[in-house]
């Protein structure tokens, strides 16, 4: 799942299919690091999600302080998610015909002169919030094209058998920075200054901070020497556009492991009322919505950890289910609890038991999916993150505002707990896909498959 991590679409960016590179050097813990481009890539990353991340707290903090509206904070969400519902079927399509390395340039550059307009907008005092949709709805733009270009460019970054190791220091990074924007935000955002700085207080200064993260992660990608691959020069048609959303309709294991992650954490996200949690329910302000939101990355982070040393090897699919479980209820924990520790605690859970099925799910994508379908079945895999994402965002505004906050989440909770009973017999391919390899995945995808894609 990804709804606990907002951006766990980035982690992803890292689950792409290797190149045919080979490598003499010996194994180690560390061993993608040996490629000086994964380093730089990786230093650019971890920066550039802490700044995304502390941006996430300031925008929410200052939409909730405008409004004191629910739904208005869902639709934050809302603005994310329309671009990639618009974009990223033909986003895809340009991650095979482009450089990639320049695309995502291009779309960091947009979403630096996106925050630059978020820093304005704090900095002189926002009269309204139409101005804030707007600028999220071109950063959501920004990601829908860099998702996709990201997601191919890693396998061009380090040997073929150095690419599980890349994909695990990836995961690990990603909840590290993921786990340290959501608190330095809220620090910085009630950071006393003082004289000239004084102007700067709240959310101006997380914007800069932002804006600093993402002139870092330019710089570095642009010095990425990185030999292109070559490029699919096919036209631009509905049919090469669409044949990723073909192939998953009809692979019956695919299907199933994203949509339960789409729908549980469509309905089970409760990520958009943190605002409110913070500050009508638990009482604790900036400093405490920046540990609600870092505390489903520390339980990711140390399920990561842990898989690295004791990896899945059997039972992938019913491990899935039994986590996107687990979700729903610690969910419920969170709604129903008074107390900002249970609140933390259950949030870990939350992102521990997300950071099983998205290691699972991402596994599942790129091992039971043919080499030539690979890219625009990432694309659509990108759909749907952001459907369960930003759409669950705007979701659990729009049940907010009907039931309130707690009801909401605690509703959604129990949908979570539905679909997973639901997809446990709708979807017997993935209830019993076992070891996360690729011959018996690919095995129980064709067993599924009713049709052959179009290509």
């Amino acid at each position: 799942m990804a709804g606990s991590t907002p951006r766990c679409s980035m982690v992803e960016e890292m689950s792409s299919t290797p190149t045919q590179l080979q490598s003499t050097k010996p194994a180690s813990a560390g061993r993608a690091f040996q490629s000086s481009n994964f380093r730089r890539y990786q230093l650019a990353r971890v920066m550039v999600i802490i700044g995304a991340e502390a941006q996430t707290i300031a925008v929410a903090w200052q939409v909730y302080q405008l409004t004191h509206s629910a739904l208005s904070l869902g639709y934050t969400g809302l603005a994310l998610f329309l671009p990639g519902l618009l974009f990223v079927l033909p986003a895809g399509h340009a991650a095979d015909r482009y450089n990639r390395r320049n695309l995502i340039v291009m779309c960091y550059v947009l979403q630096a002169v996106c925050t630059t307009l978020l820093f304005w907008f704090a900095w002189h005092g926002a009269a309204s919030v139409l101005p804030i949709y707007g600028v999220l709805f071109l950063i959501g733009t920004g990601r829908a094209f860099s998702g996709p270009a990201s997601s191919a460019l890693l396998p061009q970054l380090v040997p073929k058998d150095h690419f599980v190791n890349a994909v695990t220091w990836g995961a690990t990074i990603f909840q590290i920075a993921n786990t340290a924007g959501p608190m330095l935000g809220g620090l910085l955002f009630v950071l006393p200054l003082q004289g000239r700085l004084q102007s700067l207080s709240g959310a101006p200064i997380v914007f800069l901070l932002t804006l600093a993260t993402m002139l870092w992660f330019i710089a570095l990608v642009s010095s990425l020497t990185v030999t292109p691959n070559p490029m699919d020069k096919r036209a631009f048609t509905m049919k090469t556009v669409l044949a990723g959303l073909h192939y998953v309709w009809h692979a019956k294991l695919l299907l199933g492991s994203i949509t339960l992650d789409l729908f549980a954490v469509l309905l089970g996200g409760a990520v958009a009322l943190m605002p409110i949690f913070a500050q009508d329910i638990l009482h604790t302000g900036p400093s405490g919505l920046g540990l609600l939101r870092a505390a489903p990355s520390v339980g990711a982070l140390v399920i990561s950890l842990t898989m690295t040393r004791f990896p899945i090897k059997r039972g992938a699919g019913a491990r899935m289910l039994t986590c996107v479980g687990i979700f729903g209820l610690a969910t419920i924990v969170f709604g129903l609890s008074r107390s900002l520790w249970l609140s933390v605690a259950a949030l870990m859970v939350v992102g521990a038991s997300d950071m099983v099925s998205v290691v699972i799910r991402s596994s599942v994508l790129q091992l039971a999916t043919p080499p030539e379908m690979r890219g625009r079945v990432s694309a659509v895999n990108w759909l749907f993150i952001g459907a369960s994402n930003e759409f669950g965002e705007f979701e659990s505004g729009v049940t907010a505002q009907w039931w309130g906050a707690v009801r909401a989440v605690v509703i959604g909770g129990i949908g979570s707990l539905v679909v997973t009973a639901l997809w446990t017999g709708l979807f017997p391919a993935l209830r019993n896909a076992g070891a996360l390899t690729a011959e018996a995945l690919m095995q129980s995808n064709v067993e599924q498959t009713t049709e052959e894609p179009i290509d």
